[in-house]
């Protein structure tokens, strides 16, 4: 037993320990440690698809090393997703806990049956991972003249050249985070900060004001002009209220209230709020809108308040409640 031990192949004993190693960085405070990712992608795109070639192929003439490589990736990525779509079908679901200790018992059973395989086979017979050797079977490939040799030499070459590109994409794609959709948030609240008690019946000349908002997510730095516009006035002109520029960082929000002053009377005018994007001035990258009544200072209200039939109380909004006061003193007694 002691000699079987310390004949344990070092690529078995590899793969056992990084298993073992992937359980402790999963199950453990040091799953907040960089050095869990490539350890992570090694057990998920290359161990379990070795373990396996070596349990299914434990003689030294089986398979070349560079095809032990490329079985060993191509395994992985088909036995990998098989395991979830087992999990699936479990009360435990494809969750990260349960696919580890999936892949882990999965990469430490098929290391023991490649043990127990290769140990019935003679010394001679049996695989062996020789590094140095390895390298040396490869450039042999690369070397080798000849027309077959040059097919094999094509094949290896584009094998090899797959593989490293296969890592370096996967790499990129786990190192670089995957961006959404890009737009902006662009809104306008009431002045108390809720979506109404918008400032819709105003006074020509008097403030108004409403919470303006603008929120990045175009995964890069932003540079916005906003413009507040009144359109369809009397005068049928474009009436130029405000604009301003500011520039976003990703995920940066811009929110601040506005005042603004409407000079133009008139009915159901259109108050546009416009954001362009990048000094592109030809169309708003959003468009928000208020529909708002202006009315003169001086304007007397509509309705007769109090006529008594001798008096005309259409008086301005100011001198109303002074004439509201004489109203009431004009009343008859009460019975």
């Amino acid at each position: 037993m002691e000699r079987n031990l310390e004949q344990l192949p070092a690529d078995l004993l590899a793969a056992v320990v990084l298993a073992l190693a992937v359980l402790l960085f999963t199950l453990t405070p040091l799953s907040g440690l960089f050095l869990r990712i490539p350890i992570g992608l090694l057990m998920v795109l290359f161990v379990p698809g070795y373990v396996l070639i070596a349990a299914l192929f434990p003689r030294k003439g089986d398979l070349d090393g560079i095809e032990r490589i490329a079985l060993s990736f191509g395994l992985s990525i088909a036995v990998v997703p098989l395991i979830g779509l087992g999990l699936n079908y479990t009360p435990w679901g494809i969750r990260l806990i349960p696919v580890v200790i999936s892949i882990v018992a999965f990469t430490l059973l098929m290391a023991a049956v490649a043990y127990w395989r290769r140990i019935s086979l003679s010394p001679e017979e049996r695989f062996s991972l020789h590094l140095r050797q390895w390298i040396d079977s490869i450039k042999n490939e690369i070397r080798e003249e000849g027309e077959r040799g040059w097919v094999d030499k094509a094949l290896t070459i584009i094998l090899i050249l797959s593989i490293i590109a296969s890592i370096v994409a996967l790499v990129y794609v786990v190192v670089t985070p995957k961006e959404g959709e890009k737009f902006t948030e662009f809104y306008i609240l009431g002045p108390g900060g809720k979506a109404y008690d918008y400032p819709t019946e105003v006074r020509a000349g008097n403030n108004s004001t409403v919470i303006v908002g603008v929120v990045n997510h175009e995964y890069r730095l932003t540079n916005y002009t906003m413009e507040i516009q009144l359109n369809n006035t009397p005068a049928m002109d474009i009436l130029l209220i405000m604009r301003m520029n500011l520039s976003l960082q990703h995920n940066d929000t811009w929110e601040q209230p506005l005042t603004y002053i409407l000079d133009e009377t008139g009915d159901r005018q259109k108050l546009q709020f416009l954001l362009y994007k990048e000094g592109n001035f030809s169309a708003p990258y959003r468009d928000l809108h208020l529909w708002v009544n202006v009315t003169d200072m001086n304007r007397r209200p509509s309705k007769d308040l109090g006529n008594d039939g001798n008096q005309d109380w259409t008086q301005d909004w100011q001198d109303f409640p002074d004439r509201l006061i004489k109203f009431r003193g004009n009343l008859p007694p009460e019975m």
